[in-house]
């Protein structure tokens, strides 16, 4: 019995923070959290889930939670490896989450390096010592004796652009001695860049100063008037679409638009399609801005480098970020300026996991951080020129080679129905090719198929090798002597005779790169030629050697895959041959035509860059179709105009907005009743702006061993969409989805 005039202890609110996961699960989870408190919001923290401890985003804190608090279990720690994500990367992630009905806690998750995403605490960041050559040193470059061979290296190196010291001293094992006799002369500088430790804010640190920006070269005048108009948008939003000819000196303007935002105190984004094209141009990119801390963002990254250049983007101690599409959700607190490089490009687009698309993601942040965005290409998305003509986006063209005298190729058909090409190669290309060559200059030949042969096909009753797994055929790759899926993997023995007739007539059908790699050996012997596709640069910084042999001189021809057909300068490189183009011309995909008209533009300008006048040799047997014309008159608008013309009579994007339901099973009948069910529930929206068509297989229709099906839905307007969307996916979430994969793809480039 309590005493007489005593009270009762006021209770203690417990703490509750909600959590989103790296979970394909729409929802946060509830855990108890005592002494957290409001700034933890936006920080990550380790939970148990079921007999696992998971990584995940602290998005709310309160004291109140729809479960009873007995069931609710304690977090295990918050991270203090990196700050809090800031209040607009927040909203860039429920802005994707919401758009592309993705799970909060995976769009987060997917933007942080793998090493912070681990539940053990990460070790603290090292300092990176950035080494740069001094004037003095760039002097005694020449002079040195060549008994200093390590030392000239070294300088050598450091001449192109600063380098972490780490990658230097694997040059030579006496580097780490070479470098201190440098430095102590006077000829280097080192300078360490320490990671700003996890406890402060962003936003609370002091930016690095403004690095100095090597002009180098005069804009010409259209360069210059690019130039005001993306500047003049400082501290607003804006959406420019740049648009201008291959060689016409795109590059150059972003790296001016780029200095204007670094001067001004703030971090520039860039943002390529391929992760190939990424070190070339961190390097170049370097060069031009001495001094400056260079952050490179992929996924083919090591662990550590890409986390260490993440931290240092967030906490605002990058000046430049250059990253593929996963880059576009780095944290940038000072975020002055977006480019995405070769816009048109299907690379950055999400096809797998998690779908979104980098472009559309970097002119939402960009209109959030009130910067510029710039959308480069010379053969813009019919998307970006939808947004020109309704005014969203300010166009800015750039129509003359920025070499002087450079100008645009010639380009020349040969007519297939007339001559032949055994080996996919006609007389006409192969001596186009060793002309090119007797005057010293180079050559690319372009086939977008690897391998050696599409299939083998038996002579005497037509059968042809399939994937066990896929409903795709098996391509033949002869240097391998291997028969290979090029959708699941799946590899198997090249077989001596038909399995269907016993007849060993197997005949190599149809035309890849090791085919024309070889007949090219066999008609020019003397050839100096390499090969640039999935299969031959799997080692990492092949292509990059090979580009480099290219521009030393060391090698006369390429032979490749749409890996060659962008971002690369070659200016002794002249002459580029097309091969098997027609197929795209048929194609069932709605955007065949689009992405092949982008193709063949890109790779054409690949020819007669700098003084040096260009050719470009297109084999096909429609040398008439209004695709190839417009190639050859490089008026790739004037295609755009028509193809945009058919899309808009057929209601098909950029005038109409899709997505789909994408479902895949190793059980047939599991997946037909689950389709059935969400065409079901689609119909039971009853939104009649809204069309549901029916469930129907891709042209794969299984892969890797999954059954394949998918179901799309179109509306007029992205507001319908996305209202029907957010209905529809409620019941597909509440249906039985055993044994079914599935996910939502809104805005696909692939139907």
């Amino acid at each position: 019995m309590p005493l007489v005039g005593s009270q009762s202890a006021p209770a203690i609110a417990p703490v509750i923070v909600q959590i989103a996961l790296d979970l394909p699960l729409d929802q946060c989870f509830d855990y108890l959290a005592p002494g957290v408190g409001q700034d933890a919001i936006g920080r990550l923290a380790v939970v148990p889930f079921g007999n696992r401890l998971l990584v995940g985003l602290i998005v709310r804190v309160g004291t109140t939670s729809a479960l009873p608090l007995k069931k609710l279990k304690p977090i295990t720690r918050v991270c203090t490896e990196t700050p809090a994500f800031s209040a607009a990367d927040l909203s860039l992630f429920d802005f994707c989450a919401r758009y592309y009905h993705q799970p909060l806690g995976q769009i987060v998750l997917n933007a942080v390096p793998p090493m912070l995403r681990q539940a053990k605490a990460a070790p603290a960041p090292k300092p990176a010592r950035i080494v740069a050559i001094t004037d003095s040193g760039r002097t005694q470059l020449g002079l040195m004796p060549k008994n200093r061979l390590v030392q000239i290296r070294l300088l050598a190196a450091l001449a192109a652009a600063p380098a972490n010291e780490a990658d230097l001293l694997r040059l030579a094992t006496t580097a780490k001695t070479a470098l201190a006799i440098l430095a102590a002369q006077g000829w280097v500088s080192i300078t360490e860049i320490a990671m700003v430790a996890a406890t402060c804010a962003p936003e609370t640190l002091s930016p690095p100063p403004p690095p100095k920006f090597d002009a180098r070269y005069t804009l010409n005048a259209m360069q210059a008037e690019a130039l005001a108009l993306i500047t003049a948008a400082r501290d607003r939003f804006q959406a420019f679409s740049l648009i201008g000819i291959t060689g016409s000196g795109k590059t150059e303007v972003y790296l001016h638009a780029m200095a204007e935002a670094l001067a001004r105190g703030k971090q520039a984004l860039m943002l390529v399609p391929e992760i190939n094209l990424s070190p070339a141009l961190v390097r170049a990119v370097a060069a031009r801005f001495p001094g400056a801390v260079v952050a490179q963002l992929h996924s083919g990254m090591a662990s550590a480098p890409r986390k260490n250049a993440w931290l240092a983007a967030q906490a605002g101690q990058a000046h430049i970020v250059v990253g593929t599409r996963l880059a576009v959700f780095t944290p940038m607190p000072r975020l002055g300026i977006i480019i995405a490089d070769e816009e048109h490009d299907g690379s950055y687009k999400q096809q797998e996991g998690l779908r979104y698309s980098a472009r559309d993601v970097a002119v939402f942040r960009a209109s959030e951080a009130r910067c510029a965005v710039v959308l480069g290409s010379a053969t813009p998305s019919f998307e970006t020129l939808h947004n020109i003509a309704q005014a969203r986006f300010t166009e800015i063209k750039l129509n003359l080679r920025a070499v002087q005298d450079a100008t645009l190729p010639m380009v020349d058909f040969v007519d297939l129905n007339a001559v032949r090409a055994p080996d996919g190669l006609t007389p006409n290309m192969v001596g186009a090719i060793k002309e090119t060559i007797a005057r010293g200059e180079q050559a690319l030949v372009f086939i977008n198929r690897r391998g050696y042969a599409p299939a083998l096909v038996c002579a005497q009753c037509g059968e042809m090798p399939g994937c066990q797994r896929c409903t795709a055929r098996l391509a033949f790759h002869q240097k391998a002597q291997r028969l290979k899926c090029h959708h699941c993997g799946f590899q198997g023995r090249v077989p001596t005779s038909c399995e269907h007739c016993g007849s060993p007539e197997l005949i190599a059908a149809g035309h890849g790169t090791e085919r024309v790699e070889e007949a090219l050996q066999r008609a020019l012997p003397e050839l100096r030629m390499a090969r640039v596709d999935r299969d031959s640069t799997r080692e990492k910084g092949s292509v990059e050697k090979v580009f480099q042999a290219l521009e030393k001189g060391e090698l006369d021809v390429l032979v490749g895959t749409q890996m060659l057909a962008k971002g690369h300068d070659f200016p002794k490189l002249t002459l580029v041959g097309v091969v098997n183009a027609d197929g795209a011309l048929f194609s069932a995909d709605f955007r065949a035509a689009e992405r092949l008209a982008a193709q063949l533009m890109q790779v054409a300008g690949r020819a007669g860059r700098a003084q040096h006048k260009g050719r470009v040799l297109i084999q096909t047997r429609f040398p008439q179709h209004p695709l190839y014309q417009a190639v050859a008159s490089h008026n790739y608008r004037h295609f755009a105009t028509i193809a945009m013309t058919e899309r808009a009579q057929a209601h098909l994007p950029p005038f109409t907005y899709l997505a789909l339901l994408r479902a895949e099973s190793k059980q047939a009948e599991r997946l037909a009743n689950f389709m059935a069910d969400a065409a079901a529930a689609a119909m039971a929206v009853g939104e009649t702006s809204v069309q549901v068509w029916d469930p129907v297989p891709p042209t794969l229709a299984r892969k890797a061993g999954f059954e394949r099906n998918q179901l799309m839905v179109q509306a007029h307007s992205r507001r319908a969409l996305q209202g029907f969307l957010s209905a529809w996916l409620i019941a597909v979430r509440a249906m039985d989805a055993k044994g079914v994969k599935w996910v939502i793809d809104v805005d696909p480039i692939e139907v």
